[in-house]
């Protein structure tokens, strides 16, 4: 779980996965307020991992995957993403450049 750098608090999945979709990229900390950002760790983690989805698409050129199994393993794999995100997220003070 991510932890605040200012005051050092641990966030909860809840708070966090509500925090996680917000067009603002600043989340305020739900115990002292103050702007944290996603770290740039977690950013390219994020940009690799967000691509798992696309994993059963890629499968299906080499196996022979049937159409409602391959939609299942988009939607099982998506919500594996958004449900695991919130562990590895890291909190900085300043947001940095990807690149």
């Amino acid at each position: 779980m991510p932890t605040c750098q200012n005051c050092k608090n641990k966030w909860g999945w809840k708070e966090t996965f509500k925090k996680t979709f917000t067009t603002d990229p600043a989340m305020k900390c739900p115990y002292c307020g103050e702007k944290q950002y996603t770290s740039l760790k977690t950013r390219k983690w994020s940009l690799l991992f967000s691509m798992l989805p696309l994993l059963p698409l890629l499968l299906n050129i080499f196996l022979d995957i049937s159409l409602l199994m391959m939609i299942g393993l988009i939607i099982g794999s998506g919500i594996l993403y958004i449900c695991l995100y919130p562990f590895v997220l890291e909190l900085s003070n300043q947001e940095e450049p990807l690149f």
